[in-house]
């Protein structure tokens, strides 16, 4: 298995950062298509634990758009192979001391990348 394949880190990276986009500017339709549409996927967020497709677009319909943006610090995009990677990022939010963690396992589907794992979390 090749590690860290340059063109699947590019890519990976790319997705990572239309999702950021997505994220910080609230756009539930993006977000929605970047995760695995399947029962399996998991997001595991700083208030709620969703398990399946079905939960995690329940969340992002209902979630406030106010306070998302964030500053991005120490983001590492590893990729296994040239269907498979990870990407980990801390943050940081204005009025907000903590740092905020989050990891993504990404694999590439028929339909493209897709992220089947995530967590976010506060450091306290």
């Amino acid at each position: 298995m090749e590690l860290n394949n340059p063109d699947v880190v590019a890519e990976v990276t790319a997705m990572f950062m239309q999702y950021e986009q997505a994220l910080v500017t609230n756009d539930v339709a993006v977000l929605d298509k970047l995760f695995w549409n399947h029962p399996k996927t998991v997001r595991y967020g700083a208030t709620e634990n969703l398990v399946g497709y079905a939960q995690i677009q329940a969340f992002r319909s209902q979630r406030s758009p106010a306070g998302l943006a964030r500053t991005l610090e120490n983001t590492v995009i590893t990729s296994f192979g040239l269907d498979m990677a990870t990407a980990n990022t801390t943050f940081t939010r204005e009025n907000e001391l903590r740092i905020g963690r989050q990891s993504q396992t990404w694999v590439r589907f028929p339909q493209g990348w897709r992220i089947v794992a995530a967590h976010v979390s506060w450091m306290s």
